[in-house]
């Protein structure tokens, strides 16, 4: 692995370096912490969405044609680094500038494209992706809404869950079987979907913190456009992969976050005491953030070795699924030694809410077993089951 960075690649993160410093306030730092609870929190961070998109910073990845900066993977390295290290807020529609909006990149009409994009990189309008149902989470194969075509609608029916900013969201990149006789991987279409339609019922799903930020989403004889169709007819398993396979250098962040946390961690821990002794004196409290320190190092050479595949047209997947493994470990072992340590203070103090919002590190963005599947068949070749 090469990470030596070029000089058009510093210079890149100086101009972004210094463009956050004149831009990013500490009121967009702390509705970012705030993880979007209430409704001004999300205005400030629509808005500044808004403001990053218009100075050219929105979707760095993307071509210049769509908004984009078509940057490098090494400038999206560096991208990934300096805005975790200045605690830029993740964008709103951070699954619309990583997946659905190369997806419509790729798959998408003309009118698609002009219509849905520059809108999505702004927050103009808010993205959810209806993938998981209750029979179907990691197996997206198994899916079961159905979507039959109508004239020149489809019509709707089914029930996704976990949806993220589905009740939030404008729109819907939603994956629907159209042909229930074919084998699951295929006869599975993606369609756009406006979440004002009529039938479409959203119920916000309350996590364990108190936040809401999934929900279930119903569809009840829903007539969708049929010039909503993203991609050909009953090839949506396509779509999906390379939805989700477009993100390259996002890796970063796993690494970099979790860095910036046992960062803050240690600083919170400085001052604090149980039975009179400080806790940073004691060698077995040292030793959990030593093994963590250890952990993190280990984290961001997977996530190096993912980027340098794709740098070099190597297979960046398994490495990229171990690594996610890893991140979901490291940061449940991180909250529990917090929590452990600091106790439960108060309701919105942050390791508390961490603590809790942990347990979702290991099946957010694909379970831990399904990662450890793809490291068993693409990095140890061991035989499919």
């Amino acid at each position: 692995m090469d990470f030596s960075y070029p000089p058009e690649v510093e210079q890149f993160r100086k101009e972004l370096r210094a463009w956050l410093r004149d831009h990013l306030t500490d009121d967009v730092v702390a509705a970012g912490r705030s993880r979007r609870k209430d409704d001004s929190a999300f205005d400030l961070l629509r808005a500044w969405d808004a403001t990053v998109a218009d100075a050219g910073w929105g979707a760095v990845s993307w071509p210049r044609q769509y908004g984009g900066r078509g940057a490098t993977v090494l400038e999206q390295l560096a991208y990934a680094e300096e805005t975790t290290r200045a605690r830029t807020p993740i964008p709103l529609n951070v699954i619309g500038l990583n997946n659905i909006g190369p997806a419509i990149m790729t798959f998408g009409t003309d009118a698609q494209k002009s219509t849905h994009l520059p809108r999505m990189v702004r927050a103009d309008d808010i993205w959810c992706q209806g993938m998981s149902e209750p029979e179907a989470g990691s197996d997206l194969a198994s899916l079961r809404t159905r979507a039959v075509l109508d004239g020149d609608h489809f019509v709707v029916n089914g029930q996704k869950i976990w949806t993220s900013l589905g009740d939030r969201a404008d729109w819907c990149q939603l994956y629907v079987r159209t042909d229930p006789e074919a084998p699951k991987h295929q006869g599975i279409s993606c369609l756009i979907v406006d979440m004002a339609l009529p039938g479409i019922e959203v119920r916000p799903l309350v996590n364990l913190n108190g936040d809401a930020d999934f929900a279930e989403v119903f569809f009840a004889d829903v007539r969708v456009p049929a010039a909503s169709l993203l991609g050909p007819f009953n090839a949506g398993w396509q779509v999906a992969t390379t939805t989700l396979s477009h993100e390259r250098a996002g890796a970063a962040r796993l690494y970099a976050g979790m860095r910036l946390q046992l960062a803050d961690l240690v600083a919170d821990l400085a001052d604090h005491c149980v039975d009179g002794r400080r806790v940073l004196e004691d060698g077995g409290t040292l030793r959990r953030l030593g093994e963590l320190a250890v952990q993190v190092d280990y984290l961001e050479l997977l996530c190096k070795r993912a980027i340098s595949a794709a740098l070099h047209g190597g297979d960046a997947l398994g490495s990229a699924a171990l690594a996610k493994s890893v991140w979901a470990d490291v940061g449940q072992a991180m909250a529990c030694l917090a929590f452990d340590l600091l106790g439960p203070r108060q309701s919105a103090d942050r390791w508390t809410e961490q603590r809790l919002s942990s347990r979702s590190l290991t099946i957010a963005g694909g379970t831990t077993q399904i990662s450890k599947n793809i490291t068993a068949v693409r990095v140890l070749g061991l035989p499919r089951r």
